[in-house]
């Protein structure tokens, strides 16, 4: 299982600033967090992933 933080998450999405990717992580349809630790929330990275998959189209999709 690859488990992903908000930094992780952060370069998955194109090294976005961590206050966009703390908007992101919170909104509705976002991945639950995995589990919630001391350090932080951790994520399933293939829920992540598919999320971004459909939900994230890449910079040459939007041409």
């Amino acid at each position: 299982m690859e488990l992903l933080g908000l930094d992780e998450i952060r370069d998955l999405l194109g090294g976005i600033s961590k206050q966009r990717a703390t908007i992101i992580v919170g909104r509705k349809g976002f991945p639950d967090p995995f589990v919630t630790l001391k350090m932080g929330r951790v994520w399933d990275g293939k829920a992540v992933r598919a999320w971004i998959a459909t939900n994230r189209p890449s910079p040459a999709d939007e041409d």
